[in-house]
């Protein structure tokens, strides 16, 4: 009995049986802990992406209101707090409480070696930085804080994104200006931006417009884009026209008006050709990119130029680019279908080209001097529901919307700009289905988008009766630059390019 007992108790003392049970448990505590672990650093990490995308997110905004003629510099940190992850922000995230928000501005060299000066914003930045921080709380790293490791209570993250501002261009343009060269353009414009006549002060814009945008790859430069090619293009139209074998007196030192025909229409949509000879012509300017001295974007004006002439961008006293001899009223549906047809031959010439019609006038259209050459052309049904007949002396208003709103639906963005435009006129305007309509809501309803359309002011002319509810307050050289604005974009920039 004694025997057994003894076999029995070695028995018990050598069998290893169960002794894998212990280090289960603990390699399930292991494996818990570890899976926990991953959990809470999976959660961290998809906070961290949603806090980088909002910080990206205000950053842009903010660079975009950077370029705005009429930012500050608090207006740039509303706006990243607005798109940002903190209180009140667009991008607010229950994964990311109490996030608070930093944005500082600063003028950078880096980016202003990419054409993007300090100067092309009011605030005299053109780099926007945005930093945002949050505390996430943990789930199961918590755990650890038995053990003394208070910091896995939570984790701390931060994510810093850095904008330049707008300037930098992706797509090449093909941009038509059409000029209102009426008499009423030889007023005077008493605003303190300009304070000369009315034509002057519109080609002071248009001298604003060529400087902002790129005539050349990034690759060249000087006038002729030596080591590069040309990048955006811009032709000068005008209405009243003009005979074409005159255009270059506009173009020329010194300048003189050439003889001004009767207005003409040409076929909605037809494909471009320049007239010659004596007909009439809208185009003073063919599509150039020859304008800068330097190739670059803000570079000064290549006083050689057609386009720079024409502009009026001579100093000579004797050459004061193109003029307003007026003499047939105004009737700019020509000139918009004529204009028109031009880009989409410039855009079909260039593949991957963008195409922008500019349009600056008071909006007021009723000449008796319009050619009706055949049958009367009818205009299609666009939006609003036109159905207009065309070129004719009744409707001359809704025939400028029609011909604008087609262009708009072959893809070019129109812009307008109402140069002292009225808010009653049109007097020719009597029937069809925007019968009474003003020159300031003609200009408003010719603009491809509301944010398109823009009115000047400041202007002498101008006594609050014609406003732009999206851009209000601009004067005419702040209204050229914010259409360059819209053509180009803000872009997140290495963060050590804000130093």
């Amino acid at each position: 009995m004694k025997l057994s007992l003894r076999s029995h108790f070695s028995r018990l003392i050598v069998d290893q049986n169960g002794q894998v049970l212990p280090w289960m448990a603990l390699l399930i505590c292991l494996f818990v802990g570890a899976a926990g672990v991953t959990v809470d650093l999976g959660h961290a990490y998809v906070c961290y992406r949603e806090l980088q995308g909002s910080t990206d997110a205000a950053a842009l905004a903010a660079g975009y209101e950077l370029s705005q003629p009429t930012a500050t510099v608090s207006s740039v940190k509303a706006v990243a707090g607005n798109y940002g992850s903190a209180t009140n922000g667009a991008n607010i995230n229950s994964n990311l409480p109490n996030t608070t928000i930093t944005t500082d501005l600063n003028c950078s060299s880096s980016v202003n070696n990419l054409g993007i000066l300090c100067s092309s914003s009011p605030t005299g930045y053109n780099v926007v930085r945005v930093t945002q921080s949050v505390t996430v709380p943990t789930y199961f790293m918590k755990a650890f804080a038995f053990a003394g490791v208070q910091g896995a209570k939570s984790v701390r993250l931060t994510a810093v994104s850095t904008a330049a501002a707008r300037g930098a261009t992706n797509s090449q343009y093909n941009v038509a200006v059409v000029i209102d060269t009426t008499a009423s353009m030889n007023t005077m414009d008493y605003d303190a931006n300009c304070n000369n006549t009315r034509i002057h002060c519109a080609l002071q814009g248009v001298q604003t417009l060529l400087k902002a945008l790129s005539p050349c790859t990034t690759s060249g430069s000087g006038k002729d884009c030596s080591g590069g090619k040309a990048f955006d293009q811009v032709s000068l139209f005008t209405f009243p026209n003009v005979q074409a074998n005159q255009a270059s007196r506009d173009t020329s030192c010194p300048t003189s008006n050439p003889t001004i025909p009767n207005y003409y229409t040409p076929v909605r949509g037809a494909t471009w050709s320049a007239p010659t000879g004596t007909s009439a012509t809208y185009q003073i300017t063919d599509y150039t990119s020859d304008w800068s001295s330097t190739g670059k974007q803000n570079g000064a004006l290549n006083t050689s130029s057609a386009l720079s002439i024409a502009s009026g961008a001579s100093t000579s006293s004797s050459c004061k680019g193109l003029q307003a001899p007026g003499g047939d009223g105004t009737y700019y549906a020509g000139a918009i279908y004529a204009a028109q047809s031009s880009l989409m031959a410039a855009q079909a010439a260039n593949p991957k080209s963008e195409n922008a019609l500019i349009i600056l006038s008071d909006g007021d259209a009723q000449s008796s001097k319009i050619s009706v050459s055949g049958t009367v052309q009818k205009a299609g049904t666009l939006t609003p529901k036109l159905t207009v007949d065309y070129p004719s002396s009744t409707n001359q208003c809704q025939q400028a919307i029609d011909a604008a709103n087609f262009a708009s639906s072959q893809g070019t963005t129109v812009y307008t700009i109402a140069y002292g435009a009225a808010s009653s006129g049109c007097s020719q305007d009597k029937s069809g289905p925007l019968a009474g309509v003003s020159p300031c809501s003609t200009l408003k309803k010719m603009a491809t988008a509301p944010g398109n359309f823009f009115s000047d002011a400041d202007a002498s002319q101008n006594k609050g009766q014609c406003t732009s509810a999206e851009n209000p307050n601009l004067s005419l050289d702040q209204i050229f630059k914010a259409i360059q604005t819209s053509l180009s974009y803000s872009r997140l920039v290495p963060n050590s390019y804000y130093n």
